[in-house]
């Protein structure tokens, strides 16, 4: 059940329509309780799923159709996979194929010039992988062709072998820094990426393929979010992209990696609180996603709404950010609590945690699907809300959670910050009338490392207002633009 959960979790609300219709298709008689196992499990239901579908305990036949269910999603992810693959990667595939078909009928002439055209889209692509392949059959029957000139053909596979090898030593470096990062030592992203690069005799230059740049990005972004750090990286994740810019002729070739590019850059940015350059990527996000008959439209528009969505709420419009966000057509995890903190900041607090009361699964299930950083928010903004309310008899189960929970975990990661946040909640609630006084100031000041307007993260700048707001007896909203406008 575990690995059908997982596989299910991976699913969009438009996969799970399509698996539906294709279960349907693959059912040969009126069985239809793999679909139901499907919407059981989809619902977060986990206990005496045999009793739920059979009536009665019946591990056997559960076991059984629990096997067929996870076939049935391997096989929709499979074939959906290769449905999803570029064109031109799969013709490549076919091509090479159909060639070394030929070249076992004897067809020579027709082989070679299908193998040549698979070569030419392969170099188009940087396939290095497949490239390989295509070299070891062009080789293999060189002999065979009085117009290929041998020692032309193994330099070309040399120097491919030469970039493979090269990409090879990106993937071990990038492994090297993902498994850094989740150690107990917290150590600054510019350090792990500086010694794996060393470790593995990498060079950040114009040489890196575009894939490879996107990846290094990615991963770079990926440690500034789990450390709430996108300040020191920023200049490295400029360095990347200007890289990058330089080749602008590829960009179309490789239209998904640019897009992810865009929005890599427009969420440093607005992390760093530079909203008019975040703006701008977007901008340039939006224009590449209507390319090619809006390919990657659909795919790309969450992200795109949510960046655009946080832009204008701190920019001082904040009712266009909550229209974008309740006008998004789908369901979307990210989207539902960045419309909760937009909320909140506007102290429509019902509002609010209705939407919070509305996400009925468990914290296991959404770290699955969104991320523990996800969960860590939407557990904090919870009890925020829960004292707003009024909800005292809640705060104090929530809390005693909170520190359940997440403290162990905060601890190891280094992230204090968060557990004295939620000390300094903790005893306001229980000293409301304290929260104005200078002991109640010192307690605030003491219990942070400051780190400076400019580096810190605009969303613990963020949670840090809602305190600063009681202490100064001022608007939420209002305090929070003023300490993220404190950079300019």
């Amino acid at each position: 059940m575990n690995n059908i959960s997982t596989i299910i979790s991976t699913f969009s609300e438009e996969d799970k329509r399509e698996f539906l219709v294709f279960l349907q298709k693959k059912n040969r008689r009126g069985d239809t309780k793999n679909t139901a196992l499907f919407k059981l499990i989809d619902g977060g239901k986990t206990k005496n799923l045999d009793i739920a579908l059979y009536g009665k305990p019946s591990k056997n036949a559960y076991h059984a159709l629990s096997k067929r269910l996870q076939d049935s999603l391997i096989d929709f992810v499979a074939s959906k996979s290769f449905a999803r693959e570029t064109s031109e990667e799969m013709e490549i595939f076919k091509f090479l194929l159909a060639s070394r078909i030929f070249f076992e009928h004897r067809q020579y002439k027709t082989a070679f010039k299908i193998l040549n055209k698979a070569e030419r889209i392969a170099l188009r692509l940087d396939l290095y992988s497949i490239l390989n392949e295509i070299y070891h059959t062009k080789i293999q029957y060189a002999h065979l062709h009085k117009d290929i000139h041998l020692p032309e053909v193994i330099k070309a596979s040399e120097e491919n072998n030469k970039r493979f090898q090269q990409e090879q030593q990106l993937n071990m470096a990038y492994a090297t820094i993902k498994s850094k990062l989740r150690t107990k030592v917290k150590t600054p992203i510019n350090e792990l990426i500086t010694n794996a690069f060393s470790t593995f005799d990498i060079e950040l230059d114009k040489t890196l393929t575009y894939k490879s740049l996107f990846q290094l990005m990615s991963i770079t972004a990926t440690a500034a979010r789990l450390q709430s750090d996108y300040y020191q990286v920023s200049p490295f994740m400029l360095s990347i992209y200007h890289l990058i810019s330089e080749k602008k002729e590829l960009a179309d070739k490789h239209l998904f990696y640019h897009i992810e590019i865009l929005n890599l850059m427009a969420m440093t940015h607005f992390r760093n609180k530079n909203f008019e350059a975040s703006m701008k990527f977007s901008e340039k996000m939006k224009e590449e996603m209507l390319k090619k008959n809006r390919l990657y439209y659909n795919r790309f528009r969450e992200k795109l709404t949510t960046i655009e969505a946080l832009n204008a709420n701190y920019t001082n419009n904040a009712a266009l950010a909550i229209d974008k966000l309740q006008s998004y057509p789908s369901e979307s995890l990210d989207i539902e609590l960045t419309l909760v903190m937009s909320l909140f900041q506007q102290r429509e607090f019902s509002d609010a945690y209705q939407l919070i009361r509305n996400m009925y699964h468990s914290d296991q299930w959404y770290e699955r699907k969104a991320g523990w950083i996800w969960v860590l928010k939407k557990n904090i903004i919870e009890i925020l809300l829960l004292i707003e309310l009024d909800k005292l008899d809640l705060v104090l189960s929530r809390l005693q959670s909170f520190k359940n929970k997440f403290s162990k975990r905060l601890k190891e990661l280094g992230e204090t910050r968060v557990i004295n946040f939620m000390q300094l909640v903790s005893y306001y609630y229980e000293h409301p009338d304290e929260v104005t006084s200078n002991i109640f100031k010192e307690k605030v000041e003491k219990s942070f490392e400051w780190v400076g307007p400019e580096r810190e993260d605009v969303f613990v700048m963020s949670f840090y207002a809602w305190l600063k707001a009681k202490m100064q007896g001022r608007d939420l909203y209002e305090t929070t633009l003023d300490l993220v406008r404190q950079t300019k």
